[in-house]
């Protein structure tokens, strides 16, 4: 798995699963938010999956996907309802959490406008409500909308005619006027619903925002009239006339018009009333009544928003500044060591319940062993150097709804007796090493297959696509399978004993259970017995190790062409990976004195002592160097493969596995094409071939693939569209050419 990766190290295999999981991670988001009102993640996680996600297609643009999460909005209207379509799209908006990017944001602004000159903005309270658009034809409501998926909305009009804030008619307004706003509901009047919702045995709302957007969304508008709903109006869609030239005018417009405008709306000369004025929004945001999460900054000049346009689903003349995440004081009473399905080891405050922004917390992330000793992963101090201890009175905040975290601790209200906490070194799940490799801030369990809390989804891994590619043997299948008594799966190695021991089974076969037939289960042991031959790439990728990607899969096979070869390097390396790896962390835990002390020369010196202790043989080292020196491999991936084959429970699963296998050597790279040796970059849209077409191509003739631009290259094809790789190809001097010269150049044209 790839999400706790930074972008920068991720491989373009890498990048294209993590860019799969955060489409679906984005996508449920969305349906929980918009289409059921019942929000499962965070705000501040929900934009931090976006940007994670907008960062890596700005850095593999080859990769971004046709359902993009970047170029989406909302999600698809509730079945239920009419839909519709509506005339000017409804957009979100791209979001600033520090004060240097609302700087950026007007930076951006007067670039694109080719003006040094200063920009008027209109500033105001973003509203945590439901987006509603209304639609009047001469004076008239006749239409209202949710947003959808800013293309395609719910027809909610019945319901919006309850809603006293929505004028009926309105005098004086063009022939066609979409207005659009908000929908919220007061705190006040929110305390009072669930009040009478409890009473009453009803559904009791999680919070203002959830009860506004489920009240209008009722099939029943008797129920929505019930409700105490609000509305304030802040832009418009579709117009017949312009309501005014400026975005401040057109709000006062709408005020006159008989919309609730919100009075917080000021006019800005620059970034830094901006600032000024979310200070004071933010000063006032308890007392208030309702609930906002940030200020939002609008060109004023509507002709200035004109010229900026859109980006695919936000403008360009707009951004919102979110507030952070609120704060409250508790006792933490115990830490909890969970283990991830990629085996990182992830501490848990257990807290003593605190409310925090109107939701019960008893439980908040500690992040990683570095944040609770009080220091960073390079050894510098956080939180002025404070640890985190059992018993301390610790600051919580809360990014959203859902995962909370521990931010501070108050030092003065420390319990006598309290000890610093000793972060495990094992795996609390199955007891094998939990080691932290260098430049990694979590630490990991080593079990691999054989720890329960990794195990399915390794599982689910080995039958993916890129790996084993098991036809009908998918998520559903390895978790029934992997829970079942009959027919457990608990290994890959038992996949390949399925037939045989369903076979063997008098009690229940599988062609009689749910789910299953006659069909369907010969189908499964065909594409099983198929299976039974496979590449050795494909195999050393199926294993899930981490940090061995497709691309390293492959070179490792290329390079050691058998298993045995390639787990015989690996076991003859052992100790010299072992001293890699004792100097890793005895530069870990030196360079924070070090630093203190201000003696850099501490690091190196505990480096060498420690390699030096261990006395490496030459033939482990030998063996090192020639595994970390090939294409792709470096110490870190190598350092991965060390240890899953050093596991004795792995390497015998590992054996069980392979024993019911057909290893297939890679083909030979060609070496006479007029591309084999050479490094070649894909980027932009590729108009005769899909990029994996072309990567096999280029590889089948012995070129090597990368995934970025850098000095070691020979070769870009940029299709159209191609941006900064074509830039980085232009400043290092790497040569260029378009589809049609690659497919001349190796002979397809």
């Amino acid at each position: 798995m790839t999400d706790g990766k930074s972008i920068d190290q991720l491989s373009e295999a890498e990048a294209q699963a993590e860019l799969a999981r955060l489409a679906a991670a984005i996508a449920e988001a969305n349906r929980a938010y918009h289409t059921l009102d019942a929000p499962e993640i965070s705000d501040a996680d929900y934009d931090a999956l976006k940007r994670r996600n907008a960062e890596i297609e700005a850095r593999f643009p080859q990769l971004k996907r046709s359902d993009s999460p970047s170029e989406q909005v909302g999600a698809a209207a509730a079945d239920g309802f009419g839909q519709v379509r509506h005339e000017v799209r409804m957009l979100s908006l791209s979001n600033a959490f520090a004060d240097e990017e609302v700087a950026e944001f007007d930076g951006r602004v007067r670039s694109f406008l080719g003006t040094d000159a200063p920009i008027a903005y209109v500033a105001e309270p973003k509203i945590d409500g439901l987006s509603l658009s209304l639609r009047y034809e001469g004076g008239v409501l006749v239409q209202a909308a949710t947003r959808g998926d800013g293309e395609l909305g719910e027809n909610v009009t019945e319901n919006a005619l309850t809603i006293a804030d929505i004028p009926r008619r309105v005098a004086g307004a063009p022939a066609v006027m979409e207005v659009r706003g908000e929908v919220y509901m007061s705190h006040a009047d929110f305390a009072a619903l669930n009040a009478r919702q409890a009473a009453g045995g009803g559904k009791v709302f999680a919070n203002p925002r959830n009860a506004a957007a489920g009240s209008l969304r009722q099939l029943d508008a008797t129920i929505t009239a019930a409700r105490p709903l609000r509305f304030f109006a802040y832009a418009w869609g579709a117009l017949s006339e312009p309501l005014a030239a400026s975005q401040f005018a057109a709000i006062a417009r709408l005020k006159a018009l008989g919309f609730q405008t919100n009075p917080l709306t000021v006019l800005c000369d620059g970034p830094a009333a901006l600032l000024a004025q979310y200070r004071r929004i933010e000063a006032m945001r308890a007392t208030l009544g309702y609930d906002i999460d940030g200020v939002v900054y609008k060109v004023d000049d509507l002709s200035l928003q004109a010229r900026l346009g859109f980006r695919a689903t936000t403008p360009r003349w707009a951004i919102a500044h979110k507030f952070p995440a609120e704060l409250a004081w508790t006792r933490l009473e115990a830490i909890d060591i969970q283990v991830g399905r990629t085996g990182a080891l992830s501490p848990v405050a257990r807290l003593a319940p605190v409310t925090v922004g109107g939701v019960v917390v008893s439980n908040a992330t500690l992040h990683n062993e570095d944040y609770i000793a009080g220091r960073d992963s390079r050894g510098e101090a956080i939180r002025d150097g404070k640890d985190i201890r059992v018993g301390d009175w610790v600051q919580v905040y809360r990014a959203g709804d859902v995962i909370p975290k521990v931010a501070d601790v108050d030092m003065a209200r420390r319990p006598e007796g309290a000890v610093p906490y000793v972060f495990p070194h094992r795996c609390p799940e199955c007891g094998s090493d939990a080691v932290r490799e260098e430049g990694d801030s979590v630490r990991r369990c080593t079990g691999g297959l054989i720890c329960p809390a990794q195990a399915v989804e390794r599982l689910v891994h080995f039958v993916s696509r890129a790996a084993f590619d098991i036809e009908g043997l998918g998520r559903k299948q390895v978790e029934m399978f992997f829970a079942d008594d009959l027919l457990p799966v608990k290994e890959p190695a038992d996949i390949f004993t399925l037939a045989a021991r369903d076979a063997a089974n008098p009690l229940q076969k599988l062609r009689n259970r749910d789910g299953f037939g006659e069909k369907s289960v010969t189908n499964l042991w065909a594409a099983i017995e198929e299976r039974r031959r496979i590449p050795l790439a494909r195999l050393i990728f199926a294993l899930g190790m981490r940090h061995v990607g497709e691309v390293a899969a492959q070179d490792l096979a290329r390079h050691y062409q058998t298993w045995e070869a390639l787990a015989a390097a690996v076991d003859l390396a052992r100790p010299a990976a072992l001293a890699h790896r004792a100097a890793d962390e005895a530069e870990m835990e030196e360079r924070a004195a070090a630093q203190a002390e201000g003696r850099r020369a501490r690091v190196k010196e505990a480096r060498d002592r420690a390699v030096e202790a261990l006395a490496v043989p030459e033939a482990a080292a030998a063996a090192w160097q020639e595994l970390i020196t090939g294409d792709g491999i470096g110490p870190v991936l190598a350092l991965s493969l060390s240890d899953t084959l050093a596991n004795p429970e792995e390497r015998a699963s590992i054996a069980r596995l392979v024993a019911h296998l057909e290893v297939l050597p890679p083909e030979a790279r060609a070496t006479e094409s007029p591309v084999a040796g050479l490094t070649v970059v894909f980027t932009g849209s590729l108009e005769k071939m899909t990029r994996a077409e072309a990567k096999a191509r280029a590889e089948a003739l012995g070129a090597k693939v990368a995934g970025s631009v850098s000095a070691k290259t020979d070769l870009l094809v940029a299709g159209p569209g191609a941006g900064s790789k074509a830039k980085d190809a232009e400043r290092l001097g790497v040569k260029m050419i378009d589809e049609d010269e690659w497919l001349a150049l190796i002979g397809d044209a």
